[in-house]
């Protein structure tokens, strides 16, 4: 085990998955028989993570068994879920944010690579995966020397965000401050995810890319998604 802690972010209703989310929590949806949320649990704890936070909202009694299966696992509830972004999600466990290096996780990605997380990490990172020509999705650009200078919606020639940040202790404070900060201005943070934070201060810290191979993880978004990659669900097509 190592001195590292993990935040899941678990807490949305994960509309466009319906009907299936209709009952069950996004995260907790199957691929090939095992809860998303369980892939990316045990990828790291391959890796030895001391603690592991699940921050839940939607459904959030339907999580609790996995503090019973898994002994470093706590449910930290986000009762903001319903009416703020993701950013409330980090609000709710900047308490724990600062001690250790950290990973910051989405739990509706589905991990087929018990490894993916065991890499060397020294500086703050986002996983990428690098998609040639024009991007829709979440994006991270970089300079010259790899610095990533922007994180947002849209972009060519790019890393795409793989629902992964790894932060150093001392940027997890920085960051959790800055979010704790832009809680202290109503009408103006209620609507941003988190990673608009940290892309608001990228000027402040060095954030950087670890590619991953597309093979060892994917992202999955709708039912049309969840059935190519389970076959199982063409049903719901």
């Amino acid at each position: 085990m190592n001195n590292e802690v993990a935040f899941l972010l678990a807490a949305g209703l994960g509309t466009r998955m319906a009907p299936l989310t209709d009952t069950i929590p996004k995260p907790l949806i199957k691929v090939f028989n095992k809860p998303m949320i369980e892939t990316v649990i045990d990828a790291l704890n391959e890796r030895g993570m001391k603690q592991i936070y699940v921050i839940v909202g939607y459904l959030k009694e339907q999580f609790y068994y996995l503090t019973e299966k898994y002994d470093n696992v706590s449910i930290v509830e986000n009762e903001e879920y319903l009416n703020k972004n993701n950013i409330s999600s980090i609000h709710a466990v900047s308490q724990y944010m600062g001690n250790e290096n950290c990973f910051i996780c989405e739990s509706d990605c589905y991990i087929s690579d018990i490894n993916y997380f065991n890499v060397e990490l020294k500086d703050s990172c986002y996983f990428g995966k690098m998609v040639q020509g024009h991007s829709d999705d979440w994006v991270l650009e970089q300079n010259t020397d790899g610095r990533v200078i922007r994180i947002g919606k849209y972009g060519d020639n790019c890393y795409n965000c793989c629902g992964v940040t790894w932060l150093k202790a001392e940027d997890a404070k920085y960051i959790s401050d800055k979010i704790i900060e832009a809680y202290t201005h109503p009408g103006e943070y209620e609507n941003l995810y988190w990673d608009n934070i940290v892309d608001r201060e990228l000027k402040n810290f060095y954030l950087t890319v670890v590619p991953i191979n597309p093979d060892q993880t994917v992202e999955i978004d709708t039912v049309e998604e969840l059935s190519m990659v389970d076959p199982n669900y063409k049903k719901y097509n």
